[in-house]
């Protein structure tokens, strides 16, 4: 079956590499508006743009686990009926999240009422309440210890803060000004978005804009595919051990089988132990993360990163 392609190869180039500077341009100014030297000085942050669909489509070059696990936490944020002017927080691991103190700001992107795609941007906070600051406790049973849970929740409505929300996040925190002032350089991030992708369609137009959504996932998946397809078949299991999960000594075994099969890579985590008392348990967006990645090295440097990688 031909693919239909809209758009010829320098103009598919140009406007991948608009959309992945747009990912840049919003990295940039989280770490510069940024207040806590977690992010200003530590850049444990990251940046993507998705599209409607919630597939991202362009990333910064910054925090592998992050990114990786972006697309679970817009798929539950698009679950909340996300409206022009909204913006949702999120640091559930059990919806999109990593751990805790990684709070996800998720802002549709709109044009003339409709929303056409997603901002996101992920941050460490250095401490988001539980039972000792830097909300990483070694000694905890729970996630409930560990600190806030946020679930989708919009953080502005329409253009406006919900103050309730906003209250209630920095009653829980131990920094709560360092807060504002971090949460606030995240949605000043996502705004920025929005602007340099209105500019990119005023100067494109609509219709290539939307075609390099599509396409430049389709030459990801392309790109993937040949690179598997190059690799001999087979499959290869790996095992290691966590020393201990702070409760007990005990070795922790996790344990990967891979297996290569023309033009697609498939994980197998069977092997791997059970959730443990402490607090070392991997959610499932997390461990996606972690196969994206593996797979994304194999990759050459010119691919672009996005949804294509793991379609």
């Amino acid at each position: 079956m031909t693919e239909e392609r809209r758009l010829d190869p320098v103009t598919l180039s140009v406007l991948a590499s608009a959309l992945a500077g747009i990912a840049e341009e919003m990295g940039a100014v989280l770490i510069r508006g940024a207040y806590s030297s977690n992010i200003k000085e530590r850049r444990d942050c990251s940046a993507a743009l998705f599209d409607g669909d919630g597939r991202m489509v362009a990333q910064a070059e910054h925090i592998p686990v992050h990114l990786g696990a972006m697309p679970e936490a817009v798929a539950a944020v698009r679950e909340r009926d996300p409206q022009p002017g909204d913006v949702f927080a999120i640091n559930d691991p059990f919806s999109g999240g990593t751990h805790l103190p990684d709070i996800t700001l998720v802002s549709p992107l709109s044009l003339e009422g409709e929303v056409i795609g997603f901002a996101v941007t992920r941050a460490h906070h250095s401490d988001v309440g539980g039972m000792s600051p830097g909300s990483m406790p070694a000694n905890s049973r729970s996630i409930f210890e560990e600190g806030l849970i946020i679930p989708p929740l919009r953080l502005v409505r329409t253009g406006d803060y919900v103050t309730d929300v906003l209250e209630l996040i920095l009653a829980n925190v131990r920094t709560p000004e360092i807060r504002r002032g971090d949460l606030r350089a995240q949605i000043a991030a996502n705004r920025l978005a929005e602007v340099r992708l209105g500019e990119l369609i005023e100067r494109r137009g609509r219709e290539d804009v939307d075609a390099v959504f599509e396409e430049v996932i389709a030459y990801t998946e392309r790109r993937t595919r040949d690179t598997l397809r190059a690799l001999d078949d087979g499959t290869a299991t790996a095992r290691s051990e966590i020393e201990g999960d702070g409760v007990t000594d005990d070795d922790i075994p996790i344990q990967a089988t891979v297996t290569i099969s023309g033009d697609t890579m498939t994980v197998d985590f069977e092997g791997t132990s059970d959730a443990v008392a402490g607090n070392v348990n991997c959610p499932i967006a997390v461990t996606r993360s972690a196969c994206y990645f593996a797979l994304r090295v194999l990759l050459p440097k010119d691919v672009p990163a996005n949804a294509g990688a793991y379609a």
